[in-house]
């Protein structure tokens, strides 16, 4: 079996990716400061990333002591298991490196937060009496500008609840002129198709001369109509 279809070299090549991204990671932990968040941030991935690796380095050993029971039926020789043994043993060497580093950095950041926590903690309690002071002054002035904005928002709201109304009255108004409107356009048109029926039946009965006077009398009638409706 070649090296590229062999399941232990691809799973070593991702390995090795996760080791070089561990290294990579390693080395930017090494230039951060450890009062930061990013290196916290970096602890804990590095301490994941090497328990994850070397989870996968002791599968791929189990694989390599299943196959040494019997190399020839794997098509393995112990050059080859020698070869894959040295490996992983150099991957777990590697992992191991980066993980006693990390574990002592953790160590001596937690050391150096908890003397600054006590140094801090010496100096608050000093001045922790003015503290409480300040604090009561603070909220007392807090609580007033919190009423003062309170007065405020009840006097915008009783604003706008008189502008609402307003509003409101000014709307129904309008809807009634519109429905006097609305009744005025009815009974007239009402007028008009009445009158349209009479003239029908006028024009019906009457002869040509009759019929010039009743248009003479319906441009006269449309002229009134249109004063009484538009004009007053």
């Amino acid at each position: 079996m070649s090296s590229a279809q062999d399941p232990f070299y691809i799973v070593r090549e991702e390995i090795q990716d996760s080791i070089d991204k561990l290294q990579s990671t390693f080395h930017r932990w090494e230039q951060t400061a450890s009062n930061t968040g990013e290196y916290v941030h970096l602890t804990k991935e590095l301490l994941t990333s090497c328990e994850s690796i070397e989870w996968q380095v002791d599968e791929l050993e189990k694989t390599i002591s299943v196959a040494s029971r019997d190399p020839a039926y794997y098509g393995l020789d112990e050059v080859e298991l020698s070869r894959r043994r040295k490996w992983t043993g150099s991957a777990r060497s590697q992992v191991g490196t980066v993980r006693r580093a990390v574990e002592k950095g953790k160590s001596n950041s937690a050391t150096s937060k908890y003397q600054d926590t006590s140094r801090t903690n010496l100096y608050s309690a000093q001045d922790n009496d003015d503290f409480i002071s300040s604090e009561s002054d603070r909220q007392q002035l807090l609580m007033r500008q919190q009423d003062e904005e309170l007065d405020e928002l009840s006097a915008s709201v009783e604003r706008i609840g008189g502008v609402g109304l307003t509003i409101h009255e000014e709307l129904s108004g309008q809807e009634r002129i519109l429905n006097d409107l609305s009744l005025e356009m009815e009974t007239t048109s009402n007028r008009l198709d009445f009158v349209q029926k009479r003239v029908a039946m006028v024009m019906k009965k009457a002869g040509i001369k009759g019929q010039i006077m009743l248009i003479a009398f319906l441009v006269v009638l449309f002229i009134i109509l249109f004063v009484l409706v538009f004009l007053t």
